[in-house]
């Protein structure tokens, strides 16, 4: 028998962590969420209206940067 490929996940620059699905996602508060697409987008910025899942909320924000 052969061990299952490992799950992969990309990170996105100013965006979202992109993971292969399905996916099963907890939350800091115990809610748990469920996405049976073949790719999930998971917010890192929590801009989404739709949180844990991306909804491109971080796209409406332009960063300035601060030097």
């Amino acid at each position: 028998m052969t061990s299952p490929r490992p799950r992969r996940v990309r990170v996105v620059p100013d965006g979202p962590l992109l993971v292969e699905g399905p996916v099963e996602l907890v939350t800091d508060d115990g809610e748990t969420v469920t996405s049976d697409r073949f790719v999930v987008a998971v917010c890192t910025c929590r801009r989404s209206k739709r949180y844990p899942l991306c909804d491109t909320s971080h796209r409406e924000r332009v960063r300035v940067d601060q030097g």
